[in-house]
């Protein structure tokens, strides 16, 4: 059955400002509106905004001056929920949100013989949004020897923290591969674009810090609706 599992809604607000940053939305030194009527026009408590608030501080992407406000500071490579999540709406930007449609124990591919030891493996299918707008399908595998079983119920918005949180496993890297690809067999009907019609493809493996395979995924967007955005510091 199809789910959404949202995360806390502080960490919403967070992820949002962050990826708004980011885009260059909410441009360096800009001061945020007063936190009563940033929480009113997020429909939020203010208690919520703040706890959001100190979490983007803590990330360094914002400097909270008593009597005065908040400014925001530009950081490249912030440790944040979507971190490695680089599909942005055309305009930049947009929060995440996933809905699981599947979560079944298969053998696993011989394409994903690499992720793990267990000749069987986890396959998570899902619809990817932001800020509401349906953007693309997701296929995601995990090695079956831990754990044993996933139910959609489980699962949140962001796997990166349901490996980190739920499984003890921290993604430390990701390789992708970039490209066009015709939508699968399998494409479900709740998705716009059709199967065998032409849509962005990325292929990732993600890595631990111990340099092992944690995750193969494949998803498929749609190129008028999102792009495929990496931005890197200087070295």
């Amino acid at each position: 059955m199809a789910k959404t599992s949202a995360l806390p809604k502080f960490i919403q607000l967070s992820e949002m400002l962050i990826r708004e940053i980011a885009a260059g939305h909410l441009t360096d030194g800009a001061r945020l509106p007063p936190e009563r009527d940033m929480a009113d026009d997020l429909g939020v408590a203010v208690g919520t905004l703040r706890k959001a608030l100190a979490d983007v501080e803590a990330k360094g992407l914002l400097d909270r001056v008593q009597g005065s406000g908040n400014y925001v500071r530009h950081r490249p490579a912030v440790d944040s929920v979507y971190a490695f999540f680089r599909l942005e709406l055309l305009k930049g930007g947009g929060l995440p949100t996933a809905q699981v449609l599947a979560v079944d124990r298969l053998p696993k591919p011989d394409a994903f013989g690499q992720l793990g030891g267990h000749h069987e493996g986890h396959r998570i299918i899902r619809l990817r949004s932001l800020d509401g707008v349906l953007i693309a399908l997701e296929e995601i595998w995990l090695d079956g020897a831990q754990p044993a079983q996933i139910a959609v119920s489980d699962l949140s918005d962001s796997l990166y923290h349901f490996y980190r949180h739920d499984l003890g496993v921290i993604i430390a890297s990701v390789e992708d591969r970039i490209g066009v690809d015709p939508m699968p067999a399998w494409t479900p009907d709740a998705f716009h674009l059709k199967s065998g019609e032409i849509a962005g493809y990325i292929e990732r493996v993600s890595w631990t810090a111990a340099k092992e395979p944690a995750e193969f995924s494949r998803t498929w967007y749609d190129a008028k609706r999102a792009v495929y955005i990496s931005r890197m510091g200087k070295g």
